[in-house]
Parts: C-alpha cells; structure tokens; sequence
C-alpha cells in the first residue's frame, strides 16, 4: 500500500500538488479519494496539460480537472474481469476499492498480465467422506468427481495456480490413494504438491498440526469442495492490511420467514411483519492465516476452524471477514453438484 499511498489527492487539491504526487509516484495517474477515503475520482498528466492550456495556474484546484466516472474493480472481481475492465477502457491501472468504495490498492495492467510464483502455501481440505454425495463417492472421494470435464480439485489448484500461488499441501484421508496417483507432485499442473494423511477424524482446524514445515509466511485454508473465482491475491493483501491473524471468507445467506412475525410488548401486539428477510454472513470455507495460528492447534485432536477462531478472539487477536460476492458453490449435495455441472462452464 505504500507507494499507493503517495498518488492520493483530495478534491480540493491545487494543481501544483498533483503534479508533484504524480511526478513522485511515477505511475502517470493519480487517485481523488473524499473525506472518508472513497474514490471519486483520477487524474492524469494529460488533464493537468489540458487545464493548463485552458488558462488555469499551479494553485488552481484541480476539482474541474479530474475524472469524476473512474473505472474501478471491486476487492472480489477476478483477475481475468479486471483485465477485461482495463483492456475495454484502454486504460493501464485500475483502483481496486472494497464494498464501501475505499481504495485498496491501484493496480497495474502490465502486473495482471504476468504472474508471478509466490511463497504463500495453500492447504486444502480433501479428507472428506462425501456422504451426501453418495452413491457418486462410493468408489471415488468427492473432491476428484468431474465438474466440467475435470475434478473439483483440480479447478481449485488451477484458480490458485494463476495468481501465482504454487505451494500445494493435500490433507487426504479417505481413498487418498486415489488423490495422490492423481496430481502426484503436481508437476503436470505447474505446482508443487504435498501431502499431510490424516489417520483419524481432526476436523477443520486439527490437521494443520500435522503439517510437516510450518509457514513462515501467511497462508491459505480451503475446503476442497468448493467452486468459486474469488481473487486469492487480492484476499491475501486484505487480510495483510487489516494485520489479521485470521480471515475467513463470509457469503451472504438470506432466509424468508414463510409466516407473519409478530412483535409483542406482554398480551399488545405492537407491529406485524408479513414474511421477512433475515440476512446472515455465514462461514464461506475459505481462511488465511499468519503463522501465529499454529500456537493454538492442539497436537493430532480434534479441532474445528469455528472453535479456533473463537480462541483467537478471546486473547483479543484481530480476526476479520472478508465478504466475497463472486461465484461461490460449496457441493454438498446432489443439486449442488448438478447446478455446478450446469454453470461450470460459464463461470469458468
């Protein structure tokens, strides 16, 4: 966030301002934000020339000068949207804002184009029985049954694969054989793949504690049933600005009261509600974590990610969410699995 940090510009700004916050910032563009940090707002060297030309001096403001519509990316949009967004608008950065409109970061075509390996591991959860699955994970565990012509697993390791995260730890248990004469090392898909075995039930949180060489960097958690793009990259810069210690990807869940709920003060009825709409940020499947974590997961027992979460927010450690609004599926049962046969393809 630094270097973003010295491109930013308020409404108000003089002209001689921004020309030394682009000069400084050396990325031709400069970022307007509000009195509570939103975007509204970009500036380039072409528009100060042009005000300059139209008579305007270097302690004039710049608020008639900057563009008030700038394309912008949301936090969740994935890597292939936002070169979408910048290519359609020949444009060569793009601010990435969070729900609230804030700046994130600014990003950088020529950055999207390439992608870099990173450090960061991932670890996905492949352990699972399948039971609601059956009879399709009778003779095969859920995480290798094909959506879009290739198994569940393989979408997750290709999506983290392109944003340049090729550290690859398996946690298999039930017919892990088959897992690993699959992927073997990984080599095939461009990563590099490894594998904890889990001899007895640890839950979600308790197989970390087998891991072999801890992280020394923060690192991913992921169920390995689930199907969504959300940008993995940009959910790691998240969860190092808010100096997480833990971050669990959240999804909106709405739920309809399917009756009229009555509000009561003793024996008076004081309002009626015909039908509400609850709406609940629930557990999405998805966490990254500093490698402080490891401080609190017992030794080969039991321990679920809900109960880890809660011991690190009784020593008053930060934990966040982070919402996602892209394409999220968790199959879990039949109809999840034929939905995900019958969007795969355009989603992904």
């Amino acid at each position: 966030m630094t270097k973003y940090k010295d491109i930013l510009l308020k409404k108000n700004s003089t002209i001689k301002e921004a020309l030394n916050v682009i000069d400084k910032g050396a990325m031709r563009i400069a970022i307007v934000l509000d009195a509570n940090e939103k975007v509204i707002g970009t500036l380039s060297d072409g528009d100060i020339r042009r005000g300059l030309l139209n008579g305007l001096d270097l302690d004039s403001s710049i608020e008639s000068l900057y563009f008030k519509e700038p394309m912008l990316a949301n936090i969740n949009d994935a890597k292939e949207l936002i070169i979408q967004k910048a290519l359609r608008k020949h444009i060569y950065q793009i601010p990435i804002v969070d729900d609230a409109g804030r700046l994130v970061k600014l990003e950088e075509l020529s950055n999207l184009l390439k992608t870099n390996a990173k450090n960061n591991r991932i670890i996905l959860m492949a352990g699972g029985l399948g039971t609601r699955l059956r009879p399709l994970t009778e003779n095969m565990p859920k995480p290798l049954l094909k959506i879009g012509n290739k198994p569940i697993l393989e979408t997750i390791i290709e999506n983290f694969a392109k944003y340049g995260f090729v550290n690859i730890t398996i946690s298999v248990n039930y017919k892990a054989d088959m897992i690993k004469e699959y992927f073997g090392d990984g080599s095939a898909l461009g990563v590099n793949i490894d594998y904890i075995e889990e001899t007895k039930r640890l839950g979600t949180a308790g197989a970390l504690s087998l891991i072999k060489e801890r992280p020394q960097e923060p690192f991913f958690v992921m169920n390995a049933d689930l199907l969504t793009n959300v940008n993995f990259e940009h959910l790691l810069e998240f969860h190092m600005m808010e100096h997480s210690v833990a971050t669990m990807c959240v999804r909106e869940y709405d739920y309809q009261v399917p009756y009229g709920v009555i509000q009561t003060e003793g024996s008076r009825i004081v309002s009626i509600e015909e039908k509400p709409i609850h709406k609940f940020f629930v557990n999405a499947g998805i966490y990254t974590f500093s490698p402080q974590v490891f401080e609190y997961i017992p030794k080969n027992e039991f321990y679920d990610m809900p109960t880890l979460f809660d011991a690190i927010i009784k020593d008053e450690l930060t934990t966040a969410s982070f919402p996602i609004h892209e394409y999220w599926l968790d199959i879990g049962r039949m109809s999840d699995f034929e939905r995900a046969q019958n969007e795969y393809s355009e989603v992904f």
